[in-house]
């Protein structure tokens, strides 16, 4: 798959669908020089106000504008409330089972979506399937770090239960994930725990340890604590799905509270509101375009639920960036398969 392929974007997906998909999907062809294929109900595509202008016909959205822009029909969309993994297996016609089968059919270089996360991560791994030696898929996500390159934190949400081999797989794909996207040669690699011992942490926590020391291809550093994510002395962090998940969401509620906050006290300095601009841009989650599914034959970005234009532009820009980067193929070469294969 080359990037020259379209990006399949789910046009249903996400609390703004699908009128700030359609604008992404714009953005992203003037600003980026892609194609993007959009995945949806056409009647429900063609009447959104940001349709404007393109006109339908042999699944094409004609004029100037649009140049760059297809749709391919999915007749049925996922609930953001609905069990992802039934709803997958149910809705065979559903935009985000269409998008990954665009993938895993080589249609489609990547697929994008802001819907439903457990739907995607479902979606993406029954059509595409896993890489080869992979246990079990993570999600990678970007935590903003100040004056600094993001902190990847997986997994952020896919695997709420999980095994200490599944965590050392994670570190290894985290480990490229971190070096193709950011530019790391060596990143570091902590195990998110209660303290920086080695005998800190629960049962899982402590097995992963060890199996992290033995771990090839990475640069364990040892355990991390919750304050640690957000500065400058760890690259990646590892843990499980549930309290990957719990510390994205704590993470992001803090923050939004702490801008809402810094803006009030200084909404009488426009000046000094000017100097902050770039720390805000660099802090906010729409920069960075969303997480990352690693470990499926595939890439498969998965943007935040409330994602506006800008945030589906900054997606696709990943996608094409892992593309590009033959993200997929570094992460079969690095991937140690578990001794004995757990399904």
């Amino acid at each position: 798959m080359g990037a020259s392929l379209p990006l399949a974007l789910d046009a249903m997906g996400g609390d703004n669908a699908p009128g700030e998909i359609i604008a992404g999907a714009r953005g992203a062809v003037d600003e980026l020089g892609v194609r993007v294929t959009l995945v949806g109900q056409p009647e429900r595509i063609t009447a959104a106000p940001e349709s404007e202008g393109m006109n339908l016909g042999d699944t094409a959205l004609g004029g100037p504008a649009s140049e760059g822009i297809s749709v391919h029909p999915a007749s049925e969309v996922i609930a953001m409330d609905a069990d992802g993994a039934r709803a997958v297996r149910r809705m065979k016609d559903s935009s985000l089972v269409r998008a990954a089968e665009l993938v895993r059919d080589g249609k489609a270089s990547a697929m994008i979506s802001a819907g439903n996360t457990g739907a995607t991560v479902a979606s993406a791994l029954l059509r595409m399937g896993r890489i080869k030696g992979v246990s079990r898929p993570a999600v990678a996500t970007p935590i903003p770090v100040p004056g600094s390159t993001p902190t990847v934190l997986l997994d952020a949400g896919a695997m709420a239960d999980c095994q200490p081999s599944w965590l050392a797989q994670f570190a290894q794909m985290g480990s490229v994930y971190a070096t193709k996207r950011f530019g790391i040669d060596e990143p570091r690699v902590g195990l998110l725990s209660i303290g920086e011992e080695a005998s800190k942490g629960n049962q899982l926590t402590k097995e992963a340890h060890a199996r992290l020391v033995e771990t090839p291809g990475i640069n364990f550093i040892g355990n991390v604590e919750g304050r640690d994510i957000m500065t400058d002395g760890v690259d990646v962090v590892v843990t499980d799905g549930f309290t990957g998940n719990v510390v994205l969401k704590t993470l992001e509620g803090g923050l939004k509270a702490m801008v809402a906050a810094v803006l009030e006290a200084l909404a009488s300095e426009p000046q000094t509101l000017g100097l902050l601009a770039p720390l805000a841009t660099q802090m906010d989650p729409d920069t960075y375009g969303g997480a990352m599914l690693l470990g499926v034959d595939g890439v498969c970005i998965i943007s935040h639920g409330s994602s506006g234009r800008q945030a589906v532009v900054n997606a696709m820009r990943v996608a094409r960036d892992m593309v590009e980067a033959d993200l997929v193929g570094a992460l079969a070469a690095r991937i140690t398969p578990e001794p004995t294969s757990r399904s």
